[in-house]
């Protein structure tokens, strides 16, 4: 063992402090939101700040669900997380592939004009002219077609592709394997731990949307959870929303409540994925990441 110095362990004493107290500081608005969508309403009026709730009440999930109209979005949501993550991965995975490959001849200009994606676009107007003017108006194609493809996540996938051992590819077309076939067959296997961080990343774009959806979906039926909790939160406050769809008694309780309880609900189902992608999390952005 390594005898530290007086001045090594003052300094890990430091990183463990502070460690410590960051972690604290990054809890504890959890702990905050989840008790208090837990409290008693009377509670909460009393004491305000709520760590730890004296007994335990779901008025606040009960006046949410009290309609099958958040059930229903949020199966919308999920819908769209599911198709959307697939129909992401698919369109970047096609694209990095030819990209990552020498003798393809017009990568270079095809990287520029993608990188010119990440410094300019045509910004929320002309971009909803191109949805309207596709008839992509009111349905959930609007949410999933214009950002099929993150040309950030695309250029590490790219880089990540460019690693792989060439001698792979070769062995594989002298045995007869086509393009697709090596990239479904060789490529994408090998890629699981960047293809899993990725979808991690899309996944939780996908669950949070919401203004794409306020702009492209007019039907509140069609409306993702994110909207639907929005309205939720504007209801409890006593400003402009939809409220023909929930209990007429909705706003009974404190807002705190139900701010709390949204959060949660929102929150829970996405961190409920991390879990079954957190061994390929780290590893897949390390090896995806760009070496210089």
């Amino acid at each position: 063992m390594v005898n530290k110095g007086l001045g090594s362990r003052i300094f890990d004493g430091f990183n463990y402090t502070f460690l410590f107290v960051f972690a604290l500081i990054t809890i504890i608005p959890f702990i905050y939101i989840v008790s208090v969508s837990f409290a008693e309403p009377e509670e909460v009026l009393r004491r305000g700040f709520i760590l730890f709730p004296t007994t335990f009440s779901l008025e606040g999930y009960r006046y949410i669900f009290s309609t099958d109209t958040i059930v229903r979005s949020l199966f919308v949501t999920i819908g769209i997380t599911v198709a959307g993550t697939l129909i992401n991965l698919i369109f970047t995975s096609l694209l990095a592939y030819p990209l990552s490959r020498q003798d393809f001849d017009g990568r270079k200009l095809c990287m520029m004009l993608i990188v010119f994606t990440m410094l300019f676009n045509g910004g929320i107007l002309p971009t909803f002219i191109v949805v309207k003017a596709m008839g992509l108006l009111n349905s959930y194609w609007a949410l999933l077609i214009p950002n099929a493809i993150s040309a950030f996540n695309l250029i590490v996938i790219v880089s990540f592709f460019r690693q792989l051992p060439d001698g792979l590819e070769e062995a594989a077309k002298i045995d007869g394997c086509s393009d697709p076939g090596i990239l479904v067959r060789i490529v994408l296997p090998l890629s699981a731990p960047v293809l899993a961080t990725f979808a991690l990343f899309y996944a939780v774009g996908h669950w949070n949307t919401f203004f794409s959806a306020i702009l492209y979906i007019n039907d509140s039926k069609m409306w993702p959870i994110q909207v639907w909790l929005r309205q939720i939160v504007i209801l409890s406050q006593g400003g402009i929303g939809d409220s023909t769809q929930f209990d007429q008694n909705f706003v009974a309780l404190p807002p705190q409540i139900i701010k709390m309880a949204v959060i949660v609900i929102s929150t829970v189902p996405i961190l409920l994925v991390y879990p079954f992608l957190q061994k390929h999390f780290a590893k897949g952005v390390l090896l995806g990441s760009v070496k210089g």
